[in-house]
């Protein structure tokens, strides 16, 4: 399947070397328009219907995000491309979209090139996008919906619903408050950074817990927490002091 290519970029340099990796390196893919600003861009895309746009995160007049806002349909592929912003590399964690850090890396485009173009469901792609630009419409540094990719597809998950995390192997399965259970194919340490602005603590090897879902803290039996469903979380004893801190913190004591 041939690819039809925008490159949304600020630095001419930046567009001329990705332009020329995508033409010689990167098979039945041709680069059809660039933009360095916003407007430019979204008329650029409007114009040419691509099937993919290499978007840089930071360019002239404003971002590659509120390009995306400008555009009524998202009726393409999205390659999001950064030098470095933090920010927007975790909102694009929380929505499982992938991106890609400059200097590119050519495996790393290969693959995301391929995804690209053998993504079957638009329609959960399109979720993922949106569910990106509702989280960078949140108040810094919080970000209010997650994106769980499972063997049955997307789940979009309300953070403050999650009660705890629990590492099972090289998975992870997500507690809620509606007493559902997802199993995500990731270690639990993605999460732990990941959710470090919303009140979560790994109190043990095992679990990551939502502190603001805590019903109760047990010191007996070696100490353990009590989640609002009932379940019970054991805690490290290395964990415990930081532990009460944090909750005291959180409570305003």
């Amino acid at each position: 399947m041939d690819l039809r290519a925008v490159i949304i970029e600020d630095e001419e340099n930046s567009r001329k070397i990705l332009k020329n990796i995508l033409e010689e390196f990167c098979i039945n893919i041709t680069v059809v328009g660039m933009a360095d600003e916003v407007q430019e861009a979204v008329s650029v895309i409007s114009k040419e219907k691509p099937d993919v746009v290499f978007l840089d995160i930071e360019i002239k007049s404003g971002t590659g995000f509120d390009v995306l806002n400008l555009l009524p349909n998202f009726n393409f592929e999205v390659i999001f491309t950064t030098a470095f912003d933090q920010y927007a590399i975790k909102a694009m964690k929380f929505s499982s979209l992938d991106y890609l850090l400059k200097p590119i890396d050519l495996d790393e485009l290969h693959n995301a090139i391929e995804k690209a173009r053998k993504r079957k469901n638009q329609e959960l792609y399109r979720k993922q996008l949106e569910n990106l630009m509702y989280n960078l419409k949140q108040e810094k540094p919080k970000l209010n919906k997650i994106c769980l990719s499972t063997s049955d597809g997307l789940d979009f998950i309300e953070v403050d619903t999650i009660l705890y995390c629990k590492a099972s192997g090289s998975y992870t399965s997500f507690v809620l408050e509606n007493k559902k259970e997802i199993l995500v194919s990731r270690h639990l340490k993605e999460y732990v950074n990941l959710f470090i602005d919303h009140d979560f603590m790994r109190v043990h090897n095992s679990f990551l817990v939502n502190l603001k879902n805590i019903d109760k803290f047990v010191r007996n039996d070696g100490g353990y927490i009590i989640m609002k469903n009932g379940d019970r979380v054991n805690i490290s004893r290395s964990k415990k002091d930081e532990f009460v801190q944090a909750m005291n913190l959180l409570i305003g004591n």
